[in-house]
Order: C-alpha cells, then structure tokens, then sequence
C-alpha cells in the first residue's frame, strides 16, 4: 500500500522518531509555517474578537491617558472644528446667509469627513506605532487598521449627539428615506476608510513618507466633498455635470448624512431634497458603498502580497 500524497505546506505530517535515550515513542511534526490565518484577512480579525476589543480599548485609554477631561474631549474636539468652520466659512464669508441650517449643514459632513480620516491617519500609522505587537503576536495583522477604524468610530457616537441635539433644537423632521441613507453614508466611509487605511499601513512600513502623503491627501478630502458648500453649487458651477465630482464615494456619504439630519431640519425638507441634493441619491449611494467595497477587495489584497515582509521592515 502506498502512503497518501500529502501537501507539506497545507497537511501537517507526522513521523515517529525513536529517542535512543529513552524507550518511548516520540512524534516529530511537520506543520505549516506560515499562521493559518495569512490567506484569511479581515474574515480572520473578527474571529479574535476579544483581542481586537483590547486594542481598541487600549488605543481609547491611552489617547486620554493623564488627561483631566478625559473623553469629554471627544466633544470638545468636534465643536471646535464646527466653530471654527462656521466662523470663517459662515460668519466671513457670508455662506451662512445663503445656505439654511448652515451650521447644521457644516456637522453632518464634518463628521463623515473626520470619521474617514481619522481612519485613514490613524490606520496608516497603526502597524508601525504597534510594531512591537506586530512583531510578537500571532494575530491577523489587518487587525491594527480594522481596530483604528473602530477608535474613529468610537469617536462618531459623542458627534451624532451633538448633532442630535443641535437638529432637534432646530425642529428636525426625520424621515425614513433619510435616516437609510445616513446609515448607507457612514456604512461607505466605514469601509472605505478600512480600504486605505490597510493599504497605506503596509505601504507605510516601506516607506514611511506615506503617512505625510496621507495627510495632505486628507486636507484635499476636507474641500472635495459638499461640506463647507451646498451641492447644488458644484451643480450650478458645472452646468449639471458633476459624473465626475459624484464618483468620489465620501461625496455621497456626506450627502447621505446631510439629506438624514441636514434637509429634515431646514423649512422645507421636500424643496430641500429637491433642489440642494442629486437625483437618484440612493442609487448613487449604493454605487459608492459597492465601489467602497472593491476597493476593500484590491487593498486586502495588497496587504496581503505585502504583509509577509512586514516584519523584517520593522526591525
């Protein structure tokens, strides 16, 4: 009888070896070097959850570490940046005159901006800040971006109830319609945030101008999207062709979180949806989670081409 053809990579063989010390039977093993968890990816980090909930607490603590507001500042952050914002944008320039609920127009996308690049900074920085975990703990390595994502997402909770507040004063009218969309536009951030926060921390240990590159490329998303600006603007600028302009997915997510909080708290929430937001705004919404999503396909892939000489960068 021959012996069964085994795959020395994949099957773990077992020979018996005879220790001439001792009379007992041993068993040497050859298993498969590389972990088991290599060629599963994100599938794989939801699988170590308790792990994963670790570093997310551990990232929450010691960014408030000695702190004397503590995670209060996670609302103090926020209402400045929407202060400062309303300010130069609405007080200045003369935008809050024109636009109705500026202010509430600003916070909805300010927090879909600040969620994805949050995620994006602090992905990109995540492998090479934990490289003494990286280098001595058999987790997926995906896990450093996927528990970065979840620190901003941490952080998107203290805003919602600032804008809650703020929507409600101003006699906020929610619909249904508006309130799936907002939920489709953190849904595109999330994933998209995690697409190029795995590429960008791989690509980081090789080069670590990276993480400079990430930033200016954040201050670009800041002005790129319809957030210090109504929509219809760009659609006015361009005569209605804005097939470019909508091709960028934070687009939509921030539309969706506007046409959920923003437009049911304006006068006229139908001539608002009517006229300051895109036709088909679901469909396009539902193009740019589904290009959110390859996207996240093409970036585990890289991380995974890349992620076995990871370690030896960091050395």
């Amino acid at each position: 009888m021959t012996d069964p053809v085994t795959d020395p990579v994949t099957d773990p063989v077992i020979d018996p070896v005879i220790d001439p010390a001792t009379p007992q039977r041993l068993r040497r093993v050859r298993a498969p070097l590389r972990p088991p968890w290599s060629e599963q990816g994100l599938l794989e980090v939801f699988q170590h959850r308790y792990i994963l909930s670790l570093l997310v607490r551990r990232e929450i603590a010691a960014r408030y570490q000695g702190s004397v507001l503590g995670l209060l500042w996670s609302y103090v952050n926020p209402l400045s940046q929407f202060f400062i914002y309303y300010f130069v944008m609405g007080i200045l320039f003369g935008r809050a005159q024109r636009t109705e609920a500026f202010a509430i127009h600003v916070f909805a996308g300010l927090i879909v901006v600040h969620f994805f690049t949050e995620t994006m900074n602090a992905g990109t920085r995540s492998i090479v800040r934990n490289k003494s975990l990286v280098q001595k703990m058999a987790v997926p390595r995906e896990m450093f971006p996927v528990a970065s994502m979840l620190v901003s997402l941490f952080h998107v909770v203290p805003q919602l109830v600032i804008l809650l507040v703020a929507t409600t004063i101003s006699g906020w009218r929610p619909d249904p319609e508006g309130l799936v969309l907002g939920v489709i536009g953190l849904l595109i951030s999330m994933t998209l945030g995690t697409a190029l926060a795995l590429m960008f921390s791989a690509a980081n240990v090789f080069l670590r101008d990276v993480q400079n590159a990430v930033n200016v490329l954040s201050n670009f998303v800041r002005f790129g999207v319809p957030m210090m600006y109504p929509y219809v603007l760009v659609a006015k600028r361009f005569h209605g062709h804005t097939t470019l302009y909508l091709l960028n997915p934070i687009t939509e997510a921030v539309l969706d979180f506007q046409r959920a909080f923003w437009v049911g708290a304006t006068n006229h929430p139908a001539r608002t949806a009517a006229i300051d937001m895109p036709d088909n705004l679901f469909w396009l919404s539902i193009r740019a989670l589904l290009i959110s999503l390859v996207v996240l396909a093409v970036a585990q892939s890289t991380f995974t081409r890349l992620e076995r000489r990871i370690p030896e960068r960091l050395l």
